[in-house]
């Protein structure tokens, strides 16, 4: 069966006539129909970077210079922009950390709809108003013909992000790129979101990449994870395998120093140093510098081995046997 979606060697590059740089290299990932896939890593490891540059949204001087984005093993980035604007939204949907990035703040909540909804179908009036009703129902607001009228700014903002996932599932996309939408919400609301996502991905087949540096959602959300460090996957496969049993060095860092509930008192773990600048990457594997297994031998760039048929790693001296690169 062909993936919902496959990335094969993606790279993206930001060229200025001082340098060149390449923030994702050779980037491959698989997500199946109905498959949550969460997206790891600190703040500059390219987790935000690969959503955009799925969707084709990658401002100039960015650009996706080699590799191919396989929808239904079609490569979208050999499509035309009209063609590509005739998937975002209706093939391709995007959830943004910000509601305010997807919602207009002078235009009513009903109007935002009624734009999303006619920029793909030709519908009359009647059906754009119970299609907007439903998609608010859908989501758990409740009085929602009453939300039409409003503004983004009358709504909490776990409204507003109700609102924008509703936006997002209105044309029942094959794929949701999730770009951290939980993490300006309290936990309660972030909750309610996280189950109802999962919900709508069991009943609609719908593939999801969810994009967080937060391990504990991750680890309730996803069926697999990927790790990312400076632009690359350093480790991938199911969620519960690698939070139980990282391979890479980067991976069990991430995992140590998230709290650990009736542990007071204890120090945090952490990972000394910090993320090499791409323009200053250092040979061989960005993490060894940082990394109390780093060798000679990390100086070569190692690949993404497989550990087994469902895990990968990109180390040298991985911490588990058969994933030596």
């Amino acid at each position: 069966m062909t993936a919902v979606l496959e990335l094969r060697g993606l790279q993206t590059s930001f060229v200025t006539p001082a340098a060149t740089i390449h923030a994702l290299r050779d980037l491959s990932l698989t997500v199946q129909r109905g498959e949550i896939l969460g997206l790891v890593g600190e703040s500059g490891s390219g987790k935000s970077l690969t959503g955009f540059s799925i969707n084709r949204l990658i401002s100039p001087p960015g650009r996706v210079t080699e590799g191919e984005v396989r929808l239904h093993g079609q490569n979208i980035l050999a499509l035309s922009e009209p063609e590509m604007r005739g998937l975002r939204g209706r093939k391709i949907a995007m959830i943004f950390q910000d509601p305010m990035m997807t919602l207009n703040p002078v235009l009513r909540i009903g109007t935002q709809i009624r734009d999303a909804l006619l920029a793909h179908e030709k519908l009359d009036k009647a059906e754009v108003h119970r299609r907007a009703i439903a998609a608010l129902d859908e989501v758990g607001i409740p009085a929602p013909e009453d939300r039409l009228s409003a503004y983004p700014h009358q709504l909490s903002g776990g409204m507003r992000q109700r609102v924008a996932i509703a936006i997002a599932l209105l044309h029942q996309p094959d794929l949701i790129i999730a770009d951290e939408p939980t993490t300006a919400l309290d936990v309660t609301i972030q909750g309610q979101i996280l189950a109802l996502v999962q919900r709508l991905c069991r009943d609609r087949g719908t593939a999801l990449i969810w994009i967080s540096h937060d391990l504990a959602v991750v680890a309730g959300l996803a069926d697999r994870v990927a790790v990312m460090y400076a632009g690359r996957i350093v480790e991938e496969g199911p969620v519960d395998d690698i939070l139980d049993a990282p391979a890479h060095p980067y991976t069990q860092g991430l995992i140590a120093s998230v709290p650990v509930p009736g542990q007071r008192g204890g120090r945090l773990q952490q990972i000394p140093g910090r993320m090499p600048l791409l323009t200053d990457l250092p040979p061989g594997c960005a993490f060894a510098p940082r990394c109390p297994r780093a060798t000679e031998a990390c100086a070569t760039m190692p690949a993404l081995t497989p550990v087994n048929s469902t895990r990968a790693v990109r180390c040298v001296h991985p911490l588990i046997k058969g994933a030596e690169a």
